[in-house]
């Protein structure tokens, strides 16, 4: 009996120190609407939507489309509504973009006429020492966070001392 209590404190504790909790989340581009030319009279809405919500280095937003493709880009590229080189293109349908730094990146549309009919945007992604201090300071941050959850996924990461730890004490 001693030896069971023993063997499930030893795995809670390897769980709980040795888990890492990465504090990435993906974000759903266009909420439940997807990535779409927007409707004439609201052709912000992307960068109403970007702006609502605060993106962190690490976390990705997910575009899924049909019929028509994504594209990161140049603060230029973006203005012009073209790029012949674009950073990123993806035409799959359903694609995630990782942030892999703090920074601004700059989304377009790929298909004829799109990005100028409004279907851009523009997303700020802070560092984690300002999403930390942000965060703390403003509860509209917290809240779209929280409000944007239902849509995406956080991410938990296994070290290998983890797992190597969980799976000693099981065999």
């Amino acid at each position: 009996m001693a030896s069971n209590s023993m063997n499930f404190f030893t795995t809670l504790l390897l769980l709980t120190t040795c888990l890492s909790y990465v504090a990435s989340f993906e974000f759903q581009v266009g909420d439940t609407k997807g990535w779409v030319v927007p409707p004439a009279n609201d052709t912000r809405i992307y960068n109403d939507w970007a702006s609502e919500n605060r993106f962190r280095a690490e976390d990705s937003v997910r575009f899924r489309y049909k019929k028509d493709s994504v594209m990161e880009v140049t603060e230029e590229e973006y203005k012009r509504c073209n790029s012949t080189q674009p950073s990123f293109f993806s035409n799959t349908g359903n694609t995630v973009f990782h942030f892999g730094r703090s920074g601004t990146f700059y989304f377009i549309s790929g298909a004829n006429g799109h990005c100028e009919r409004g279907q851009r945007m523009i997303v700020k992604v802070m560092a984690q020492d300002e999403a930390s201090s942000t965060s703390s300071n403003s509860e509209k941050s917290s809240a779209a966070r929280i409000r944007t959850s239902s849509l995406g996924s956080l991410k938990f990461v296994f070290t290998p001392l983890a797992v190597w730890g969980f799976a000693s004490i099981l065999l």
